[in-house]
């Protein structure tokens, strides 16, 4: 078995061939598909895919940090209305809060925004205890900073597409509920990972692909799609000195630690 971490196939990149990628993605054996939201809008599609995959696909909602506008509030509130009618629901099981975090590398614009709106969806994680899907690109002192505060909390998650330093890799996994997702950009010919994952250990790790984004070797530049995960695990495997099923095993147990409803369904 292989849990995708991370992959938003509800978006309409695979609006004319959704069903095919399900079903590579199963034959892959890559069987649970976890899907973070990233804004209102796309969360009726989300959840439709969801309720037509209910074995395999599992809905997380939040904001995603580049659609913190001016109006980020309406959303927030939108979205907790929606998480806190979810956990009374017999057919919406949200089963953590993500895509959250900060981003800085196109533009800083809402920055003092996307800080207020990721500390908030933090404070539900806690609140709901959930765990949390946290993505972070030029921002990684201003993510710590935040974390630190709620450091002695059971806060547990994800940070996703992770792509820093062994120091940065150390500072996170301070964080004793946390992991960091490890995509395509492993494979890449010019990539630093390889040689960051020698310092990390491999019940730290989760596996994911952000379909339709950052394909792996060989299927780079093209759209990405769940059963691609499968050369990221064997790349993985090549670094551990571990067979592919092995890797395979550890990292869903990982993802179990972490969602540990979909388990068992």
């Amino acid at each position: 078995m292989i849990v995708d971490t991370h992959t938003h196939l509800y978006c309409e990149e695979f609006d004319n061939d959704r069903d095919a990628v399900v079903e590579r993605a199963l034959a892959e054996g890559v069987t649970k598909l976890i899907m973070p939201n990233i804004d209102v809008p796309s969360l009726p599609r989300l959840l439709k895919m969801c309720a037509d995959y209910p074995s395999a696909c599992y809905p997380l909602i939040g904001l995603h940090p580049e659609e913190v506008r001016a109006d980020y509030e309406l959303a927030l509130g939108d979205m907790r209305m929606r998480l806190k009618e979810s956990l009374s629901s017999e057919s919406i099981h949200y089963i953590g809060i993500g895509e959250v975090g900060l981003d800085f590398y196109w533009d800083s614009t809402f920055r003092t925004q996307q800080l207020d709106a990721f500390e908030q969806q933090v404070r539900w994680a806690v609140e709901y205890d959930l765990p949390l899907v946290i993505h972070s690109r030029n921002a990684f002192q201003e993510l710590y900073a935040i974390m630190e505060k709620y450091r002695s909390t059971t806060l547990k998650g994800i940070f996703h597409c992770f792509g820093g330093t062994v120091e940065e890799a150390k500072a996170l996994l301070s964080f004793p509920g946390f992991m960091l997702g490890i995509g395509g950009a492993v494979t890449y010919k010019k990539s630093t990972l390889p040689e960051v994952l020698h310092s990390v250990p491999l019940n730290r790790i989760v596996v994911e692909t952000d379909a339709p984004y950052l394909a792996p070797v060989p299927h780079r530049g093209r759209r990405n799609e769940s059963a691609y995960i499968v050369d990221t695990v064997r790349c993985l495997a090549g670094i551990y000195e571990m067979t592919l099923e092995d890797i395979s095993a550890a990292t869903a147990q990982n993802a179990f630690e972490v969602f540990p409803s979909i388990q068992d369904q």
